[in-house]
Parts: C-alpha cells; sequence; structure tokens
C-alpha cells in the first residue's frame, strides 16, 4: 500500500533564500537557473560563515584543538556525502572541485591505465562538455576513438544501439544520469547492467540528478559518479568523486604535493591510501562542511517530496509553455526532470534571456556546454528555465507572461 508523499511547506522554504527577496530591475527576482547553480539556503551560508568566523584553520595536519574541531567536521561532511548516494564507504569519497575536474581526475587516471590505442570509448549524444573534452584529449592522447550513443527526437538515448556500439575494443562508457539540457533522466542502471555484461567499467556525470533524485551508487553499480556541490544547493568549488574502492585503489595520485603523501625522501615517495591520495594540498575546507548542511538540509525536506514538487512545477510549466504559439521545447522525454530549454521563432535565445531578465526572471540562454546537443536539434542555442522546489507556479506564469511580453516586442 502506498503512502501519501507530504506536501513541501513552499511559503517557509522561501524565507530560507536570501536571494529570493532581491528586487531586479525593480521586479521581484524569480530564479529559474537551478540548473546552472542552485540556491544556498541560509543555514549553509550561515555554517560557513561560522567556520570563518570560529574555526578557521587547516586540518590533518595539527594537534590543535582548532584543527581537530576542523578536521572532524570535514570528515563529518564526507561521512553526510556517503550516506546521501549510498557509497559502502568514507574511502570511496574523493573531494574535487566539482564535476569537471572528478571527471577529468578519472580520464588522466583510470583512463590511462585503461584506454590504449585503437581503444574505444563511448559516450552519450547528450553529454556535457565536461564529459566530453577530457575523454577527447585522452583519446587524442592514446590514438583511440570516441563513439556515441545516439538518441530520438523526442531526447532518449536508444539504447538497441548499445549491442552493437558496446564492443571488445570499449575501455568505458560516459553517461549523463540527467540531460542538463534536455532533463531527460536515463536509465543509467540498465546502461550500466549492459556494459557490465560485456566487462566494461561505466563513469557517470551525476551533476543534474543528485538535486532532483535519491541516487544509489551501490544500486547502480555505477564504477564512478561525479557531481558538484552548487547544483545540490551548496557552495562553488566543492564536487564529488565516488569511485569503486577496488578502481580508486588502483589509480595513481593525479596532482601532487601536501596531505596526499605517507613519506618522502629524495630518492621516493610513498602515497596515501583513497581518497587521499587524491587531495593534495590544502581542501576547500568550509565549502566541504557547507555541503554537509545543504544534504541536510535537502535530507530533512526530502527528496521524494521534492522530486514530486518539481515534477508538478514541470508540468504545468510545459503545459503553460507549449500553448505559447511559434515556441518548441526541446527534449519530450518521458522521464524528465525540471528542465525546459526551449526556442521561440524569430527570435535567438540570447535576446530572449536578456528581455526575461529585464523582467526579473533569471534563465539561461546558450548552449548550456552541450554543443552536440544543439546541433543534433539543429539549433544555435536555447533559453533555458530550471526548477527547484522553492519555485512556485506563480513563478512560472511570470515566466509565460514575460516570454509572451517579448514575442509582441518582436513581433
Amino acid at each position: 500500500m502506498s503512502t501519501l508523499i507530504q506536501p513541501l511547506d513552499v511559503v517557509a522554504i522561501r524565507k530560507d533564500f536570501p536571494l529570493l527577496s532581491r528586487v531586479l530591475h525593480g521586479k521581484p527576482v524569480i530564479y529559474l537557473d537551478s540548473a546552472v547553480s542552485g540556491q544556498m539556503p541560509v543555514q549553509v551560508i550561515e555554517r560557513m560563515a561560522h567556520y570563518e568566523r570560529e574555526e578557521h584553520t587547516n586540518v590533518h595536519r595539527g594537534v590543535s584543538t582548532l584543527s581537530q574541531e576542523a578536521t572532524d567536521h570535514y570528515e563529518a561532511a564526507r561521512e553526510k556525502v556517503r550516506k546521501f548516494i549510498g557509497a559502502g564507504s568514507v574511502k570511496e569519497i574523493v573531494w574535487t572541485r566539482g564535476t569537471t575536474e572528478a571527471i577529468n581526475l578519472v580520464a588522466q587516471t583510470f583512463g590511462r591505465m585503461v584506454v590504449k590505442e585503437g581503444d574505444e570509448i563511448l559516450l552519450s549524444a547528450m553529454e556535457h562538455h565536461a564529459n566530453i573534452v577530457p575523454w577527447q584529449m585522452l583519446a587524442q592522447e592514446k590514438g583511440a576513438t570516441i563513439k556515441v550513443i545516439p538518441m530520438t527526437d523526442a531526447g532518449e538515448l536508444i539504447l538497441e544501439s548499445l549491442d552493437e556500439l558496446i564492443t571488445e575494443r570499449t575501455k568505458l562508457v560516459g553517461v549523463v544520469h540527467v540531460s542538463n539540457v534536455l532533463g531527460t533522466v536515463n536509465p543509467v542502471k540498465e546502461i550500466i547492467a549492459r556494459a557490465h555484461a560485456k566487462g566494461v567499467p561505466v563513469l557517470v556525470d551525476g551533476a543534474q540528478a543528485v538535486p532532483h533524485l535519491q541516487v544509489d551508487v551501490k544500486d547502480l553499480d555505477a564504477d564512478f559518479y561525479a557531481f558538484s556541490g552548487h547544483k545540490l544547493s551548496g557552495p562553488t568549488g566543492i564536487g564529488v568523486l565516488y569511485g569503486k574502492l577496488a578502481h580508486l585503489e588502483a589509480m595513481p595520485p593525479w596532482h601532487g604535493g601536501g596531505n596526499m603523501i605517507r613519506s618522502v625522501s629524495w630518492e621516493k615517495t610513498t602515497y596515501m591510501a583513497a581518497p587521499g591520495k587524491f587531495e593534495a594540498g590544502t581542501p576547500p575546507i568550509a565549502a566541504a562542511i557547507g555541503l554537509g548542511v545543504a544534504i541536510d538540509y535537502l535530507t530533512g525536506l526530502g527528496l521524494d517530496r521534492i522530486a514530486a514538487y518539481e515534477h508538478e512545477l514541470l508540468v504545468y510549466a510545459t503545459e503553460r509553455l507549449s500553448a505559447i504559439p511559434g515556441l518548441r521545447i526541446l527534449g519530450q522525454a518521458k522521464e524528465k526532470a525540471s528542465v525546459i530549454s526551449f526556442v521561440v521563432e524569430g527570435i535567438h535565445p540570447h535576446d530572449m534571456g536578456s528581455l526575461l531578465d529585464g523582467e526579473g526572471v533569471v534563465v539561461r540562454a546558450g548552449h548550456h556546454c552541450a554543443q552536440p546537443v544543439m546541433t543534433r536539434f539543429n539549433v544555435p542555442a536555447t533559453t533555458r528555465a530550471s526548477f527547484a522546489y522553492f519555485n512556485t507556479r506563480e513563478d512560472v506564469d511570470v515566466l509565460v507572461s514575460a516570454v509572451q511580453k517579448a514575442i509582441e516586442l518582436f513581433s
């Protein structure tokens, strides 16, 4: 028997976000750009400020009370991440600067180990540049080839192509969990299972998934899973690479320096075990602590409640925008997160974005670091509205009104 999901108290939630009270161009801010950066609740902001005021020192190296306190809070945040994504051990949680650095880390360590001349790397047609460029760099270095999982006009991957695309030369599959342009939620568990059936490891770009979905890396059986703090109502400059411990133990360090060593002599350096060997230098301590608080905040709200509410917003916004003549939404997948990219006939997305900004509506306009997706749909760019748990139907109404106003202006 299914239980009824209790609705979010969005009025109360909105009070936690200082930016939502700001006035822009004489109008209240309508923030519809969470796919690029989620807003931080005041609880995260204040906790990071508390660290800077009362606890600021380095971690792992000191015997002072301050250093021990900072280390405890920093490592407690790692444990929160482990629990949040269902990892088996904190040894599998590597701090990075974000999704981009996490993917580069895998490409330049694991990738260099397994990819040889003539090998293949398989990516999906809807990848962000962060999950394309590092593999292209590696392929060029090694003499390997990039292959692509195609997608339909609806923005869904053609999974039937995997049987042909995954060959004995395929050394890694990289796939985005949720498309930052189309909102498509990819069936990554099935993709991973099909890749593993042929002995191929899989890296998942989860940057757009973790704010909207309950992720369990053990259930997915992902070899690597990467995401960023700032998509998750946390700070910038912090991200996470999850890797199966066996992989991390086999991978060499990427950066060298302090904090990642066991011993150093002029003759030889020995390294810490994972995750320490991947975390050279002073880490983003305040950001890690802040991300831990952001996870507490979202967990307190309930990801199931967040997902249900954001789906309602997505359906409402899709219906209202689709009714506007000349407006086309890219991506009509059956499983979607709360992202809508659209184009309007006769109006460049950059012009649309500027006009919406004049109405206080914050959206993103451009290729969204996914130029192959733009090419696939034969558009130079899109306007993208992305909705979070603090948005309302009234926000959608303002967006629709502003789009209609822009169309009238251009006509």
